[in-house]
C-alpha cells in the first residue's frame, strides 16, 4: 500500500472541491485548477476531505495512486498558498528587466534573452539581480524557473549563473600557476 497515497487530504474551508466526469476540480479564494484522472483510481469527497483509493493492484495503478494524492494535495496548497520560486542571477552584469509580458535576462550573452511570461505566473523583480515567480500551479512554476535557470545553471569555479534562493554551489577549485 502506497503510505502517501492512503493518507487523506484535509480541504480548507474556503476550498470547494469537486468531481465532475474524470476530472478533479479544485476552487479557491487564488483561483481554479483542474486535473484528469484515470478510471484506475476512485475519488471520493466527504466532509471536507478527500480519499483516493486504487481498483485493482496493477503496477501502473500502485505508482499512480501516491502521484495523484500528492497532486491533488499540490492542487489545494495552490489555491489556498500560492508557490513561490525565487531565482538570483549571481556575476558581473548579470540582471533581470521586466518588459509588460516579457522577461529580460542579461546573463553574459552577446544578446539580451526574452521570455513570454506565462499569464497564470505573476514575476515580481526584488532587485536587479533577484526574482520571485508566483502561481498557483506547482508544476507550471517550478517548470518556468527551470527554464529560466536553464539559460545559465551556475558553474562551478566562480559561481556564477542563475540559481534558487537557498542554492548552494559546490565551488571547485580552480587551476594553480607555476
Amino acid at each position: 500500500m502506497s503510505r502517501i497515497g492512503k493518507k487523506v487530504i484535509d480541504v480548507p474551508k474556503d476550498v470547494t472541491v469537486s468531481l465532475v466526469d474524470d476530472k478533479i476540480i479544485v476552487k479557491g479564494k487564488n483561483g481554479t485548477l483542474e486535473k484528469s484522472i484515470e478510471n484506475i483510481l476512485n475519488l471520493t469527497i466527504e466532509n471536507q476531505q478527500v480519499k483516493i483509493t486504487r481498483l485493482n493492484e496493477t503496477k501502473k495503478s500502485k505508482a499512480y495512486h501516491g502521484l495523484m494524492r500528492a497532486l491533488v494535495q499540490n492542487m489545494v496548497n495552490g489555491v489556498t498558498n500560492n508557490f513561490t520560486k525565487t531565482l538570483i542571477a549571481e556575476g558581473v552584469g548579470y540582471k533581470f528587466q521586466l518588459d509588460k509580458q516579457n522577461l529580460i535576462l542579461n546573463v553574459g550573452f552577446t544578446h539580451p534573452v526574452e521570455f513570454l511570461i506565462p499569464k497564470d505566473i505573476t514575476v515580481k523583480v526584488e532587485s536587479p539581480t533577484k526574482i520571485q515567480l508566483i502561481g498557483i500551479d506547482k508544476e507550471k512554476v517550478g517548470f518556468f524557473a527551470a527554464k529560466i535557470r536553464d539559460m545559465r545553471p551556475p558553474e562551478p569555479y566562480k559561481g556564477k549563473g542563475i540559481l534558487y534562493d537557498g542554492e548552494k554551489i559546490i565551488r571547485k577549485a580552480g587551476k594553480t600557476g607555476k
